[in-house]
This record gives C-alpha cells, structure tokens and sequence, in this order.
C-alpha cells in the first residue's frame, strides 16, 4: 500500500472523529452518525490495504524461499554430478 492511502485512510479517520466530537457536543446526531460512518469507512479501506500488503509480503516471502530451494537444488545436482 501506498503510502498516500494510508494518509488518505489516517486523515479521514481523523476528520469522521472530528465530525462525531462535534455532534456529540452541539447534539446533532446526524453530524455525530456521519462521523462515525466516516471512520467505518476509512478503517474498512486501511483493512482492505492491510490484507493488500499481507498478500504482498507473502508472495514476496514465497519468491525468496523459492529462489533459495532452486540454488539449493542446483547445488545437490552440481555435488552430484561432479562426483560422477
């Protein structure tokens, strides 16, 4: 994930706990609902993003370990073959 999403989520977070601080205060309950439907949804986006990167990172994790058993493989073959 980006690093611009996760400001993005981090702001409008901020601004939906903004909205249901001023509700709250003023008892507007429309303006404290909406900020509260603000921050569900940034968090749902940062959850979505942290899957995101999971799957990144698991791919990457799974690229190295391939790479390692293939120079581990080619290193068997080689000590065979050359005791032949």
């Amino acid at each position: 994930m980006g690093l611009g999403d996760k400001i993005s989520n981090a702001a409008d977070e901020a601004a939906g706990k903004a909205k249901e601080k001023v509700g709250d205060v003023t008892d507007n309950a429309d303006l404290e609902r909406e900020g509260q439907t603000q921050q569900a949804g940034a968090n749902v986006r940062q959850a979505g993003e942290d899957v995101k990167d999971g799957v990144n990172s698991a791919g990457q994790n799974l690229k190295k370990a391939g790479s390692s058993a293939s120079a581990n493989a080619k290193e068997a073959w080689d000590d065979t073959t050359d005791k032949k």
